[in-house]
């Protein structure tokens, strides 16, 4: 009773130090929102001093004719389109890979798996080649196109298929003269909500904070998503210190995207994992 009782005590201590540790960064960034240009430097990190985030949104806003705002539409759209795409191309290939058969299948499969340990900042160049090839470079498409791509989405559509997606069921379906394609859209893709939301998630958070591959693809400041306009506002920091409160701030208002996102989807994700664990 003791060992277990100091077991509990030790994981909960464990899981709360890492609470503190993921969160600290956020609350630094929500108390840093709020001061002046000097109220920053001066004062403590974790302090407020005036309220001035009514100010400091304003400055954000007006900057460079509202160019934040094109940031922030731009990486809605890379972030949102690419996940919502890139998921749904991910669950039919992991769908494809557990429910077909055909000559190769698992070598192809290992190189997918292949994909999943390559970095993508390695990949960012020759995609960047690839561009050039297409002229496709400092385009909307140069960013968007490769992140439909996910080899780790992939694989776990692969596994959640195998143990969501009853045989039996797809041959039912077919019985009843359902198509491949009326099968898959009907019968199994319900059944891999959990997957798709799943995959959803770990890509809009990839494509929302990717930065390399928009840096190398894209000069024109209308085209950059927040993470490389932030960067680019952050460059100036030096000569201009007016700047850090703009970085703070547009960062704190980055995050927003993501927070809302795991709040609205994560009933369907729970959802789905509890309805695979007792099916």
């Amino acid at each position: 009773m003791t060992s277990r009782l100091l077991s509990r005590t030790a994981v909960n201590v464990f899981l709360l130090v890492a609470a503190v540790y993921t969160l600290l960064p956020l609350t630094w960034l929500l108390f840093a929102s709020t001061k002046s240009l000097s109220d920053l430097y001066s004062t403590p990190g974790f302090a407020f001093a005036g309220f001035d985030l009514g100010a400091n949104l304003t400055a954000v806003a007006s900057e460079g004719d509202g160019i934040f705002f094109r940031w922030y539409l731009n990486s809605l759209l890379y972030a949102g389109g690419g996940a919502a795409l890139g998921a749904l191309i991910s669950v039919a290939c992991g769908y494809a890979f557990d429910k077909y058969s055909w000559p190769g299948k698992e070598r192809l499969f290992g190189l997918v798996l292949l994909g999943v340990l390559v970095p993508t900042t390695a990949t960012a160049i020759p995609l960047y080649l690839l561009a050039a090839e297409a002229g496709v470079v400092n385009s909307f498409w140069s960013v968007f196109v490769p992140a439909l791509v996910h080899p780790f989405g992939v694989y776990l559509a692969r596994v959640l298929s195998t143990g969501y997606v009853p045989g039996e069921v797809l041959e039912a379906a077919r019985s009843d003269g359902a198509s491949e394609l009326r099968t898959f859209v009907s019968v199994a893709l319900p059944m891999l909500k959990a997957a798709y939301v799943t995959i959803f998630l770990f890509q809009f958070t990839g494509i929302w904070n990717n930065f390399f591959l928009p840096l190398v693809m894209l000069s024109d400041q209308h085209l950059f998503p927040l993470s490389l306009g932030l960067y680019s506002w952050n460059t100036q920091v030096t000569s201009f210190p007016e700047y850090s409160t703009l970085v703070i701030t547009g960062s704190l208002l980055s995050v927003v995207p993501l927070l809302l996102v795991f709040v609205f989807l994560q009933r369907f994700w729970r959802a789905g994992m509890t309805a695979g664990s007792v099916k």
